[in-house]
């Protein structure tokens, strides 16, 4: 269906065409009406064609490595979506589902570089449709970040490991060395009082009994919770890189989008100054 000049004059990418320059856009786009839950391309679709809201809602989502969907837009009416490849020819990365009836105007290729030919700084809007898209991809690195292992490991940890981790937790605090010296302290002094009736006289044969049965208790439940705090260790490690890999891979391909913008810029600079040198060589004759 044609689209109406009215509804470009309302996108913001749109706004500073004029009549006749937004009377030849519409024209050429067109106007798309998907049903509810319909797919409006997936993961791996020819990247051809972007699409701008107009009404309705859509769902803009990837697949992460742990093969679970990650929301990365959910844009508004005027944005853009699709929008990065489109510009790079290549397949697309994402999936876009139409959650209601949504009517969306379909831009390819073709249309983006007429609109840069007449009206070169619309490109600027489009470099901040890039910037919101961008921030959206570093908010979703920030939540993915927020995975924390300690909470992760307890969901996961059973009644043993929690005895483990209480055990090792306590015996190495202050409250358990005090308490370990005056129990000690005390020990030592009524048997070294009771003298021939004490229970256990010196050298205190059973104080080291209990001591020595302590230990070995003690030191593989500390190490039970060690072995805890290692796997803790690698996990957080584990998350890092996976936050600093999706990082990577967002900042490079921002600056080849960045960079595919600024050779298109360059492109119609060059027209307009060869549009503008041939109407001074007109002028020129008259």
């Amino acid at each position: 269906m044609a689209c109406s000049p009215e509804i470009l004059k309302r996108v913001p990418l749109f706004a500073l065409l004029d009549d006749d320059e937004t009377a030849v856009l519409a024209g050429q786009v067109e106007l798309k009406t998907f049903a509810p839950r319909q797919r409006i391309y997936k993961i791996g679709d020819p990247g051809g064609r972007a699409y701008i809201m107009v009404s309705g809602s859509v769902r803009v989502s990837t697949v992460d490595e742990d093969h679970q969907e990650v929301v990365v837009d959910e844009p508004a009416f005027g944005e853009f979506f699709g929008f990065a490849s489109m510009l790079e020819q290549t397949p697309h990365q994402t999936e876009a589902i139409a959650v209601e009836e949504t009517v969306c105007i379909e831009v390819d290729r073709h249309d983006i570089t007429i609109l840069l030919e007449r009206k070169p700084h619309s490109g600027m809007d489009m470099l901040a449709v890039l910037g919101r898209q961008f921030h959206a991809s570093q908010q979703l690195v920030r939540v993915r970040a927020n995975r924390h292992p300690n909470e992760m490991i307890e969901a996961e940890a059973t009644l043993g490991e929690r005895i483990a981790d209480m055990v090792a937790r306590f015996g190495g605090s202050w409250v358990f060395i005090i308490t370990f010296g005056v129990v000690l302290i005390v020990y030592t002094t009524i048997n070294s009082n009771l003298g021939r009736s004490a229970w256990d006289p010196y050298p205190f044969i059973l104080l080291n009994l209990f001591l020595s049965m302590l230990a070995a208790i003690q030191a593989p439940v500390i190490m039970m919770s060690q072995n805890r705090q290692d796997t803790k260790d690698r996990l957080r490690s584990e998350l890092d890189y996976d936050v600093n890999r999706r990082a990577a891979s967002d900042v490079q391909g921002l600056a080849r989008k960045l960079n595919l913008l600024g050779e298109k810029m360059g492109d119609v600079e060059d027209l307009l100054r060869g549009k503008l040198s041939a109407a001074a060589k007109e002028d020129s004759r008259r």
